[in-house]
């Protein structure tokens, strides 16, 4: 069996551009999935763009960081950010930095995570979404102590894959990406094992992926990157690529997002680079997270 690859953007309901990005990827066959935010401003759009594009498969991108949260704040404490001065509620922590310090000082609690990801979940589920699969903004679900009640928060919602959040060692070995963000994906990497022995993963009760390629080209993802990970791909198993395509325009300078010029950028490498890559011998199969179960 030829090597199978899904195609996902990340980032649907950040703003209508992206939702407009995603729609007309998919419409072009260069893009399988993408991961809806629940608490994202563009959220309505995002919807009426997946009910539009039926084959588009669609899962919940799990925010725990940047933003307000679904739930009630008093019921997440743990999650969240100081009180801004002058802001109307409390939001979570605006730096993935000051996430990690939380994380790491055991200052986040797993029944937060849990009632916030259950919240997010039951979002898209009550707007008719069909949800495929779970990953994270930010690929938070790396550490246990998200993955652990993330994959609980799974099985209780009947959603059955997962993205795998580490980057391949032929996908790293191309060294696309900073050397900085390459050598943190690197060391990150050491979690796998773990990742790969929670009970939902060994089992196979929520499936995933070989891993997710351009985790360590995020921002740096154009025309001649995707091609060249377009040519290293395995010709067997099943992998993810992460993308973030987009469009640079008045309603994304309204957003926190390091993503600007180069979600034009990965919108056009798409356009050019998958359907050439399909020309190619041993190409591989083009699917979204439901068909893993296939």
């Amino acid at each position: 069996m030829p090597a199978r690859l899904i195609l996902n953007a990340d980032d649907f309901g950040l703003t209508p551009g992206i939702n407009r990005a995603i729609g007309e990827l998919h419409s072009a066959g260069v893009l399988t999935s993408a991961t809806l935010m629940a608490n994202g401003p563009a959220f309505s759009d995002a919807v009426a763009v997946a009910r539009a594009h039926p084959t588009l498969g669609v899962g919940c991108h799990i925010v725990l960081t940047d933003g307000a949260p679904v739930s009630p704040p008093e019921t997440i404490p743990s999650l969240l950010g100081p009180q801004v001065p002058g802001q109307a509620g409390r939001t979570f922590r605006p730096a993935l930095l000051d996430f990690l310090q939380a994380l790491f000082r055991g200052r986040i609690r797993a029944e937060d995570v849990y009632r916030e990801a259950l919240a997010q979940i039951e979002k898209l589920q009550r707007a008719g979404i069909p949800i495929t699969h779970l990953d994270t903004h930010k690929h938070t679900h790396l550490f246990p102590a998200i993955a652990r009640p993330l994959l609980q928060v799974a099985e209780r919602t009947s959603i059955r894959a997962i993205r795998n959040p580490f980057e391949p060692s032929w996908s790293l070995a191309l060294n696309r990406g900073s050397r900085t963000r390459r050598l943190a994906v690197k060391l990150i990497g050491r979690l796998r094992p773990r990742f790969a022995a929670y009970p939902q993963i060994r089992d196979a009760r929520i499936l995933t992926t070989g891993g997710t390629v351009a985790i360590s080209a995020t921002g740096q993802l154009d025309a001649a990157t995707l091609a060249q990970l377009l040519c290293a791909l395995p010709t067997t198993g099943t992998y993810e690529l992460c993308c973030h395509p987009g469009y640079n325009d008045r309603d994304l300078d309204r957003v926190a997002t390091r993503l600007r010029a180069h979600r034009d950028a990965e919108r056009q490498a798409l356009l050019t680079e998958i359907p050439h890559s399909l020309t190619q011998p041993n190409a591989p199969t083009l699917i979204h997270y439901g068909a893993l179960w296939d």
